[in-house]
This record gives structure tokens, sequence and C-alpha cells, in this order.
């Protein structure tokens, strides 16, 4: 392999599970993830690849086949995007909660209907409170460097829980940019073999997963809800020994520019953010103090990280490309809760937009920097405001302004 070659985030995560020598892949085709199976799937038949590949007639079946091959001890994979997701759902319980340490790539796609193949994150957010870790990809480099860093993570004693890595659906999944792809020896002293497990053992049959009481389920339910909590300190640690090893940021929980002195902070997920970086430089070449926030790890929230960054701002714009419909951004409500009670905090206004592929670009986050100026000023401002939503015929808002 050699470095520094054009490929698409598919192609990325492909390559990646190819060094983390993965032993089982099961999945089902679906736009726009169908390239990391077809690439998987070339390697295995060319040789490049030792692993099983299971071609399976269902999304709900892949997981099902990825599960029941983690169970037994092997290190998978799989992909999936938006309608795949959503009909993988039983089964994210399932992995979740039976502790199986999978990693999946989520081509981040809007979901239907109306009939959408461009990328937002409802997919994605819509298992949220499924059990599974969530890690958001800003770039294609971080889509190889994540999914490799996700086994690491999944597979940790003190973690054992399934990931799921998020890239964004075209932005990302077909767009070319500079991919560096270590060797392999390198990628084998960064992930070694997937320790062993005794779950499976003809030997010595065992029931797992039964039926418990009461008493005895809410126990599983807690030690669950502490390993997620773990995790926190997992990722970090990968996140710094990848850094340390490979020489490049892409892990840890939040990556931060122009944060300290900043009075707005912007505050996204997955690709939108190297947007609003380059926004950001732009805006301080002329003596604005703004800043950014990518948020790396949707699921552990890095509450306490996220509270402290944003602990000198005056205003926090969060952007989220998902709507929770009846309650407002699932990322700026998670912003909220970490800066609940807190005595230094800024005013959070909630920017919903990006849906289907619809821009998140210059004109929308210049007209989402006068919303903060606005704030700033002391001005009543909406605090959630949806960019890119045109008016309705009679001229109304659909805020129901005129």
């Amino acid at each position: 392999m050699t470095s520094g070659r054009n490929m698409t985030a598919t192609s990325a995560v492909a390559y990646a599970a190819r060094l983390a020598q993965v032993d089982v892949v099961a999945a089902y085709p679906i736009t726009p993830q169908t390239r990391i199976i077809e690439a998987i799937a070339k390697f295995v038949a060319d040789g490049e690849m030792k692993a099983q590949f299971v071609q399976v007639e269902s999304e709900h079946s892949a997981l099902a086949a990825t599960i029941a091959a983690s169970s037994n001890g092997v290190r998978a994979f799989t992909a999936t995007s938006s309608q795949g997701l959503l009909y993988m759902h039983e089964m994210m319980h399932w992995a979740a909660s039976a502790r199986v340490p999978i990693v999946m790539a989520n081509v981040n796609r809007a979901v239907a209907p109306p009939w959408n193949i461009y990328g937002d994150h409802q997919d994605a957010i819509s298992q949220r409170d499924t059990g599974w870790l969530q890690l958001f990809a800003e770039t294609n480099q971080h889509a190889l460097d994540m999914t490799l860093q996700a086994f690491r993570i999944a597979e940790d004693p003190r973690v054992q829980l399934p990931v799921m890595v998020n890239l964004d659906g075209f932005t990302l999944s077909h767009t070319y940019e500079p991919v560096v792809v270590p060797e392999p020896e390198v990628v084998n002293r960064f992930l070694a073999p997937r320790p062993a497990v005794d779950w499976l053992d003809v030997e010595h049959p065992k029931t797992i997963n039964g039926v418990v009481s009461p008493e005895h389920y809410i126990q599983f339910r807690a030690l669950q809800k502490d390993a997620a909590r773990r995790a926190l300190v997992v990722i970090e640690e990968v996140g710094e020994a990848f850094a340390e090893q490979f020489c490049r940021d892409s892990g840890g929980l939040l990556s931060l520019e122009q944060v300290s002195d900043a009075e707005i902070v912007f505050v996204a997920l997955g690709s939108a953010a190297s947007t609003i970086r380059s926004m950001v430089r732009a805006w301080r070449s002329v003596g604005r103090k703004v800043g950014v926030i990518s948020v790396r790890s949707y699921r552990p929230f890095p509450d306490a990280k996220m509270a402290e960054a944003l602990a000198g701002a005056r205003v926090a714009v969060v952007w989220d490309r998902a709507y929770s419909f009846g309650c407002g951004g699932p990322l700026a409500g998670e912003v909220k809760g970490a800066l609940y009670g807190r005595e230094s905090r800024p005013v959070v206004l909630s920017a919903v937009g990006g849906f289907g592929g619809a821009p998140v670009g210059p004109t929308e986050l210049e007209k989402a920097l006068e919303w903060a100026d606005a704030s700033m000023q002391g001005r009543p401002v909406p605090l959630e405001t949806w960019f890119g939503v045109k008016a309705y015929r009679d001229g109304r808002t659909p805020d129901g302004k005129e």
C-alpha cells in the first residue's frame, strides 16, 4: 500500500477493514454505502483479505449474522445507510445489549419519505438510544482512521460495545481526497488481535442472553451504562495512542479550533465541521473571535469536555442535520444538557439545516453568524432557526411569520 492516494471515504473504510484483518463481513448493498462492500468483496475475491464474506438477504440479516460471528469471538464488520440502518433497528439493540464489539460504517443518508439519496444525520440520530457508540468522521482520512480506532475501542475489556462510524453520504462517500493508507505492520502494532472470549464453547455449553427476572435485568442495563461511560476515557486514550503512532489527530471526543478566546463557537458533527473550519479561519483573518468544535463522539457524549470548551463563549451556534420532531435539534439538546447548571455558559442557538444534501455552506454560515451577533447585542432572536426553508405559498415562513 502507498501513502497519500486519492480515494473516497467509502474506499478508505474498506481499506480500514482490510487492515484490521476482519474475519467476517456480512452486509447488504444500499446507496451510498454500496462502494464499501463492493471494495471488500473484491479484496476477498482477489485473496487480498482473508475474511468470510456473507451475502445476506437484508440489512436485518446482515447485522444478525455479524452478531453471531462476533459472539464466536472473531472480528466482525458491516456497513449500511439510511433505510438499511432503520431495518437493522431490532438487532441494533441486540448487538449493544449482548455486548458484542462489532464495528459498523454508516454512510449517513436521509430517510424516506420522500425518497432522497443524499446526506443528513437523521438515520444515525434515530439509533442514538440503542446502546451503540457513535463516532462522526469529518474527512475521508478520518473515515479510515476512526474505523481502525473503532475496533480497538469496541474490543477494549472496559467497553465491549459495538461502534458505529458515521460518514456523510456523497460529501465524503463519493468525494475524492488524499488519504494516507498505513502499512499493515504499522496497523498490527496499533491494533492487536481481538482478545480471546469464551462465549461459545461446544465442550462447555451455556445460555447466552436468555430470559432473566426484573431484578437481574436492571443489573445488565447498569453494566451496559457503566461501559458506555467508561468509553469516554477509552476513546480519548485510543485517540492519543493513534496520534502518537500515526502522527495525526483524528480521534478523541472533540476537536477544537480557535475556541479558547472565541465569543461565538459553532458546534457540528461530521463534514459540516470542515466547512465551518474554513469559515472560522476567514472570519479570524478579519478580527472576528469565532471558533468551532467538531464533535467526534456523539455517543458517549462528552458532557464535561463540552461544558469546559464552551465556558468562555457568549454564544454557541449548534448545527444539526437531524431533528427530534416535537423537541428540537438533537445535538443542540445534548449541548444544552451539558451546560445545564453551569455558572458560565453561553446562549445556545439551534441551527437546523442541511437535510437531504441541502448545503451547509458560506451563505448559510454567514447568516448564522449574523444571528449570533444579534444575540450578543441583546436583540430578541429566535433560539432555533431552520436554514434553507422557503416560504409557503401564502407568504408565511414555517414559524408563522410574514
